[in-house]
């Protein structure tokens, strides 16, 4: 059921008596009728790569990471949130005891160091005790924020298999191109779906690296031993990560049924004057072509459970303009099955780097009154938590007075 204003369902459920509303129209208002709560995502992200949100700096007692950590679920709760996103995997590490991967340093300073308690599970034990979904947030193929494998653990499995790893821009990665990595990073993410209850396994926008000027990203030896059957290196490169994401998709049910897969992209699949199915927009970034990762296709081939893109641009943005790339979103969806979920850049909102718009506490609210305009739009999801807590000039405080005065739960 599409999110609607109070406003929407009083006028459904007049329409529905006047016996003019659609079937699901009337369904929506009859359940209104009742009290239920409607079904709409209201999420936040819990981001703990180089500690952006969670915990706020490396090598705090394990007692004050837990009462952080609690303190952002409950600031969901005040929000009226119902899901939290937390990053559990944020450089080929991890937030719980991986047999697969080392203690994230971002909780101790420490690679590998056992910060002495369970952060994912934690969490997943208390954001179900506030009634809130946990969805694990996890990164596939980054592997560290420099370019020294020594500074990796020895155990590391980057470091075990030295022929993994693409050191560029500044960063190291897995390479998407090698079969064995598929399948490891795969194995490390599904690891926390067996031992934990987590309602949804969430990727982000990383797959292949974003471009950076000067530099190739060298998989010259995977490419001549895979790619003999592809017309160029990007058509192989595109087939590599859709090979993850159905693979994943596929393994998620398997694993558990009843668990999401959901994947927030970069906001622009293509250009309009790149490919006529693009969106009206002029980004300097386009998943299908700089990331190789064909987002568009993965909705219409129905592996995911849900998208949710990263709509990270005021309404009239030349360049990326919120109102239209929600339009296109929703047609992207429509017929599909595919959940969409709307990606809010709350981080923006009083921010003196960004556009004027971005200064108006109002901006994030109209994102939300616009897309109640198109019932594709199943929610919305905001980055980050930091900034829903904080709320620097009362966008999100606006939000909540807007549309979520009334509990609601996440889509199922």
């Amino acid at each position: 059921m599409r999110r609607m204003s109070r406003r929407g369902f009083a006028l459904t459920a007049a329409a529905t008596v006047a016996g003019l509303a659609t079937a699901g129209d009337a369904a929506a208002a009859g359940a209104g009728a009742r009290g239920w709560p409607r079904r709409e995502m209201r999420g936040m992200w819990v981001a703990s790569v180089a500690n952006r949100d969670w915990p706020s700096k490396p090598g705090l007692p394990a007692a004050q990471q837990r009462a952080e950590l609690l303190a952002y679920l409950d600031t969901a709760v005040r929000r009226r949130l119902n899901t939290v996103i937390f990053q559990v995997r944020p450089t080929a590490d991890a937030l719980w005891p991986s047999p697969y991967e080392p203690w994230s340093e971002y909780l101790t300073g420490v690679q590998g160091q056992d910060p002495g308690w369970d952060p994912l599970g934690t969490a997943v034990r208390e954001a179900h005790r506030r009634g809130l979904e946990l969805h694990a947030w996890f990164n596939p193929f980054r592997v560290a924020n420099h370019t020294d494998p020594s500074r990796l653990v020895p155990t590391h499995p980057a470091r075990v298999h030295p022929d993994w790893i693409v050191p560029y821009g500044g960063k190291l990665y897995y390479n998407p191109g090698l079969p064995e990595v598929r399948a490891f990073v795969q194995d490390a993410m599904l690891d926390a779906l067996r031992h934990y209850a987590i309602d949804a396994v969430h990727w982000d926008d990383y797959f292949y690296p974003y471009p950076v000027a000067g530099q190739v990203f060298d998989d010259d030896a995977a490419y001549a031993r895979y790619g003999g059957g592809f017309p160029d290196r990007a058509a192989w490169r595109r087939d590599n990560i859709d090979r993850l994401v159905r693979e994943m998709s596929v393994r998620v049910k398997k694993v558990k049924r009843g668990v999401d897969f959901g994947i927030s992209p970069f906001g622009v699949w293509r250009n309009a004057s790149t490919d006529p199915l693009g969106s009206d927009t002029q980004a300097g970034v386009q998943t299908y072509d700089n990331l190789h990762a064909d987002t568009r296709g993965w909705v219409k081939k129905g592996w995911l459970d849900y998208i949710c893109p990263q709509l990270y641009w005021n309404m009239g943005f030349a360049v990326a303009d919120y109102a239209k790339l929600v339009p296109w979103w929703s047609d992207v969806v429509r017929g599909t099955g595919v959940r969409l979920y709307a990606g809010e850049a709350l981080y923006k909102a009083g921010d003196p780097a960004q556009p004027p718009a971005w200064q108006d506490p109002a901006e994030l609210s109209r994102h939300l009154t616009y897309a109640d305009g198109f019932r594709q739009v199943r929610g919305h999801v905001f980055f980050s938590a930091k900034e829903v807590t904080v709320d620097r000039i009362g966008a999100m405080a606006r939000v909540v007075a807007d549309h979520y005065q009334e509990p609601a739960r996440p889509p199922r």
